[in-house]
């Protein structure tokens, strides 16, 4: 005989209401598509191979030596959090304290979700940049808070913010900014100029800010990378995310960091500490390593994963979407309506029996889903044969395709 559950129980949902809009992630549901199917899946970020052999090394002997075999110390084993600290002052002059101004977390995704449930009241507004990671908007829910997207446009074959509109979207009620540069999905590196703007409008209006920076050494062609922290005013305000996973192709590791001021720092640990508490012991230690590798591992990747992205983006112009060349990330946002198409989701769930190969549609990382709708977004983070394997496949969806001109968001002003 089943039982029934008492009727109390009955008449109330068991997800929490703050997350009822949200189901099962896009990455879940497609990767799990990739696998029904045998397509190849273009669709979450993760590479295809693994990272340098001497940092797998470094943690086998960690292992070995039993560092982290048992619980680490809550803020992160001091090694890491030193090559932390050594690394944002190498590459971005930005002093840090290891011991107060350096936290070690479960990925980028522990450090997003313990500084919002930290940092946020129920009814404190966060703005934040549309399309966002998925996560962003989960993080700010189960902390109370009330997400304002300010959404990235189309212009001139990239992704633009409005400046004008990220000022109007800040009211009284407005606590913090949520930056993810370079950006995921659209692979848009805010300028020297645009981020000066950000850090006049966050000192001006007194605002905290959570900064995504986790592709910080992805940035391609004329790009660069420049840490919001450097600018005047933001030291004190801006908590800093930084991840091995994207950097050093580790993403099963975890392990991610904060650097931001101690106060700011404290508040974010208070938080932290009740979420996985500490995570990743030997892996911190060989990260410390990776942290330390030469500017040629750097430089070397970067330029790999260029050769990648022009690979993909031309089979994919070839293969006839409106392509959108991504200044940062190891994602391409594509525009699906040269060929005829208009509804990412359907479009990106029929991929698999079409051509094969498996996509996200941008549709999902966006509050105003209409403006989203026509864009998918294809990772490049695969080995070059696996790439070729499947623009290869997707040049099907082309063929006997009429000539069609690109839409107006995908031309310059001289239609080129």
């Amino acid at each position: 005989m089943t039982s029934m559950p008492p009727a109390s129980s009955s008449a109330r949902p068991l997800l929490n209401r703050r997350l009822a809009e949200f189901g099962t992630t896009i990455f879940a549901e497609m990767s799990a598509l990739a696998v029904r199917t045998g397509a190849i899946n273009l669709g979450q970020g993760f590479p295809d191979t693994d990272g340098p052999e001497e940092v797998r090394e470094a943690a086998v002997r960690a292992l070995r030596d039993g560092r982290g075999n048992q619980y680490p110390p809550g803020p992160g084993v001091p090694e890491l959090r030193a090559a932390v600290a050594a690394h944002q002052h190498r590459r971005y002059g930005l002093s840090y304290d290891p011991d107060t101004e350096v936290l070690v977390t479960a990925g980028a995704t522990e450090a997003i979700a313990a500084s919002l449930l930290a940092l946020l009241e129920p009814g404190d507004e966060v703005v934040a940049l549309e399309p966002y990671y998925d996560s962003y908007a989960a993080c700010i829910a189960m902390a109370g808070g009330t997400r304002v997207p300010v959404t990235l446009r189309p212009h001139e074959g990239a992704f633009r913010l409005d400046l004008d509109e990220l000022r109007d979207a800040v009211t009284d009620r407005t606590r913090l900014l949520l930056l993810n540069t370079p950006h995921n999905p659209t692979g848009t590196v805010l300028s020297r100029a645009e981020l000066s703007a950000v850090a006049e409008l966050a000192v001006e209006r007194d605002l905290l800010v959570v900064t995504d920076e986790v592709y910080e050494h992805l940035v391609f062609d004329e790009a660069e990378h420049v840490p919001l922290a450097s600018f005047p005013g933001m030291r004190e305000r801006t908590a800093t995310i930084g991840s091995a996973g994207k950097t050093f192709s580790f993403t099963g590791w975890k392990v991610g960091w904060i650097t931001a001021a101690p106060a700011l720092l404290t508040a974010v640990r208070s938080a932290k500490q009740y979420l996985t508490y500490v995570s990743a012991g030997p892996f911190q230690y060989a990260i410390a390593e990776a942290l330390a590798l030469p500017d040629s591992y750097f430089t070397a990747y970067r330029q790999d994963m260029r050769a990648k992205r022009d690979l993909l983006a031309a089979g994919l112009e070839e293969a006839g979407f409106g392509v959108y060349r991504p200044a940062g990330t190891y994602f391409v946002t594509t525009d699906i309506r040269p060929l005829g198409e208009e509804d990412g989701f359907a479009f990106c769930r029929a991929l698999p029996e079409r051509a094969g190969v498996v996509a996200v549609p941008n549709a999902v990382f966006y509050d105003h889903r209409e403006a989203g709708a026509p864009f998918v977004r294809f990772a490049f983070c695969k080995r070059a044969a696996v790439l070729e394997d499947a623009v290869g496949r997707l040049k099907a969806l082309g063929a006997g395709r009429p000539e069609r001109g690109l839409p107006a968001a995908l031309t310059g002003p001289d239609g080129s």
